[in-house]
């Protein structure tokens, strides 16, 4: 009889629970952001936080839309290299996040530049709205969504190369390649949130689904295209109706540092 150790259980153990792990984390997150949103409805711009709030908030907010999409990729992950699973998980998600905490600091100069726009200059505000639904739109249908997107669908190939990794931050370096790819993939969907308000709860759960969707569906492909041709049309839309852009709208900011 094969003689039961403590590591051999924790290999063993079924990938739903690491999964399971990855989705109270993110629901926790989402907890988080509707408590951090409360008041700030309706807000434009970056809600007048200073850069060293809004990273930690959008870093919390990327936790909730986009780790419940990363979680099979990293259930993959720890059970395809030896050593404990949770210091595996844990560091691919902290790097991951690293990498979308990073695209916090372009953000906040859009969503910066954004609230400067609505509050004084609504005319090139209006403009950037449409701008901004056209490039997400636009990106949405290039062969370079397509290339992130498909790593991001079949992590196999990847996962062989992170074989290769070694040292002590191995895990976070696979984190961080992957988070690159999965930034490549969503960024166009991220900056739609600049014209809907970035601390906007509904729009955040659809971007939230519709990555999901592209990730793990089987005919995710083509959902994006037609996300990105919806996106195409809410551009030409808000050139007569500015009220879809409710992000570059003017409110009174309330000011946090």
């Amino acid at each position: 009889m094969t003689e039961y150790s403590p590591r051999l259980g924790s290999r063993l153990r079924p990938a739903g629970t690491d999964v399971a792990v990855l989705l109270i984390l993110a629901a926790a997150a989402w907890a988080g952001t509707v408590a951090v949103a409360r008041g700030m409805s309706g807000m434009t711009g970056t809600m007048g936080l200073g850069l060293a709030v809004f990273l930690p908030v959008w870093t919390l907010m990327m936790a909730a839309m986009m780790v419940p999409s990363v979680a099979p990729t990293a259930s993959l992950y720890a059970r395809t290299v030896q050593g404990s699973r949770a210091i595996r998980i844990g560091g691919l998600v902290a790097g991951y996040l690293l990498v979308w905490a990073a695209a916090g600091v372009p953000a906040y100069g859009l969503a910066w530049l954004a609230g400067r726009l609505a509050s004084a200059h609504p005319g090139p505000a209006h403009a950037l709205a449409v701008a901004l639904f056209a490039v997400c739109g636009v990106y949405q249908l290039t062969g370079l969504k397509d290339r992130c997107l498909s790593h991001c669908r079949s992590p196999l190939g990847l996962l062989l190369h992170y074989g290769s990794y070694r040292g002590r931050l191995r895990d976070l370096r696979v984190g961080v390649h992957h988070g690159g790819y999965c930034l490549g993939c969503c960024w166009g969907l991220m900056i739609v949130l600049i014209a809907l308000g970035v601390m906007n709860l509904a729009a955040m759960v659809g971007l939230a689904v519709l990555v999901l969707i592209e990730k793990l569906w089987t005919r995710g492909p083509l959902v994006g295209r037609i996300a990105g041709a919806a996106a195409l049309g809410a551009a030409v839309a808000t050139i007569w109706f500015p009220w879809l852009a409710p992000g570059l709208h003017a409110a009174q900011p309330m000011m946090m540092r």
